[in-house]
């Protein structure tokens, strides 16, 4: 009965540990089914990151890439061989990669803010990221390390990029000065240029009036020669018919120094000592004095009589200058009247008198006429067909005649032959200073005397 007993408990200890066997062994094959889902989901996950950062082409340590190892990327600025600012290359990239600045400068400061906080907060990441396998935390180290340096590299591309910008306002400051001084330059070249243009035009005027009167006196000087090696032919004028001992008034022959050819001139040889060539005469309005440029230019009339030397003649005479002249002057009652200018000349020191208008030069009167010729010295002689005074209208045309007109005048000694007193005004024989503006003289004769000569 024991023994039955024994036999049925060691039955059921087998039963039972029969019964538990089973349940050991389902135990071991979930942990290790479960084990090898775990490290195979991490092989996964590792391998995905690997492959994901492979093809970002991010330097892993532990891959090698056309059998050299990975390397951070090379930075240069300024390469000589490129015209790129910044050159950025990678040992195992078979080209660099060149960076192109504006040369503008544009700011990126906020873009490079925005690029270091989010390194920042991809670093923050991985940092808090805990992982079991050594793997994946030597691999994210690394990552750690990468990021640290590349948000070195933002910080240091930020404060180079305001440094460039600081740069560029020194240097667009530095450039409005340069432009500010070229302008100035430019200003002082164009000023020299258009300065020395004018000391060229200058220069060249003054060498042609060089020439001009270079040329000048060199006839002057044939003339001379013609005058001294003919000086017996004839006097100069009626000072030297006088002093070669004829006293008596009427026509004689002259050569003045710059006509040598020599024309005929009426002399007063009584008048005040003597002497004086007559060069105008108006006696009875005989002879139309109201004539164009050429005829007050050339003369006309008759020497005995009525008549006008010429200006070109007048300035043979005078246009050294040593001459005075002297008017003598009679109304329709026989009275008479003179007035007298120490100094005058007609186109003195001029090359050329017809351009110039034959200018009249006047100066010291004195007589008992009264002085109407003064304000006529230094104008031009004007004619009916050549409006050469101050006035709007034409002078000689308005007041019928031809003279040193200025605005109009003050005497009009070849106006019209009006026989005295006259409704017109201003344009007969007129003296202001001595009959008004309406009063056409009888008589009036211009003649010229040189200043006493030396004895030669």
């Amino acid at each position: 009965m024991m023994l039955n007993d024994r036999w049925t408990i060691m039955n059921n200890s087998s039963s039972e540990l029969d019964s538990k066997r089973p349940n050991t062994q389902k135990k071991c094959c979930s942990f290790v089914l479960w084990t090898v889902i775990s490290v195979l989901g991490i092989a996964t996950v590792i391998m995905t990151t690997v492959i994901i950062l492979y093809l970002s082409q991010y330097p892993l340590p532990f891959v090698n890439r056309g059998g050299v190892s990975s390397s951070s990327p090379v930075i240069s600025t300024n390469p000589k061989e490129s015209v790129a600012l910044v050159t950025v290359s990678r040992v195992t990239a078979g080209e660099p990669i060149n960076i192109f600045l504006d040369p503008n400068c544009p700011d990126y400061s906020e873009n490079l803010l925005r690029w270091e906080a989010l390194q920042s907060s991809l670093l923050q990441a991985l940092t808090n990221h805990n992982a079991d396998d050594w793997q994946e935390k030597g691999l994210l180290q690394k990552v750690a390390e990468e990021l640290k340096v590349l948000v070195g590299h933002a910080h240091n591309l930020r404060l180079e990029s305001d440094s460039l910008k600081r740069s560029q306002g020194v240097l667009d400051h530095k450039l409005d000065g340069l432009q500010s001084e070229q302008r100035s330059i430019i200003q002082v070249l164009s000023d020299s240029h258009s300065g020395v243009l004018k000391v060229a035009a200058s220069f060249s005027d003054s060498l042609l009036s060089l020439q001009s009167e270079t040329e000048s006196v060199r006839k002057l000087k044939s003339e001379l020669q013609k005058v001294n090696n003919n000086r017996a032919i004839g006097p100069r004028d009626c000072s030297d018919v006088m002093a070669s001992g004829v006293f008596e008034d009427g026509v004689y022959s002259v050569f003045p120094v710059h006509d040598p050819n020599g024309f005929m001139v009426y002399c007063d040889m009584t008048t005040d000592g003597g002497g004086w060539t007559v060069i105008q005469r108006r006696e009875d309005g005989s002879v139309n004095f109201f004539r164009d440029w050429e005829a007050y230019r050339d003369g006309f009339g008759q020497t005995t009589g009525e008549h006008w030397l010429g200006l070109h003649r007048m300035y043979s005479f005078t246009r050294l200058g040593g001459y005075e002249l002297r008017i003598d002057m009679a109304d329709f009652d026989n009275a008479t009247a003179f007035a007298h200018y120490a100094e005058f000349s007609v186109g003195q020191d001029s090359v050329n008198p017809d351009e110039d208008g034959y200018p009249l030069s006047v100066d010291k009167y004195s007589g008992t006429a009264g002085d109407s010729l003064l304000k006529h010295s230094g104008m031009q002689f004007t004619t009916k067909d050549r409006d050469n005074d101050q006035s709007e209208n034409n002078c000689a045309a308005y007041y019928q005649g031809a003279w040193w007109y200025r605005n109009c005048h003050t005497s009009n000694l070849n106006g019209q032959y009006l026989r005295g007193g006259h409704a017109s005004y201003a344009d007969g024989v007129e003296w202001s200073s001595w009959t008004g503006w309406q009063y056409s003289l009888r008589f009036t004769e211009m003649k010229i005397r040189p200043h006493a000569r030396p004895q030669s």
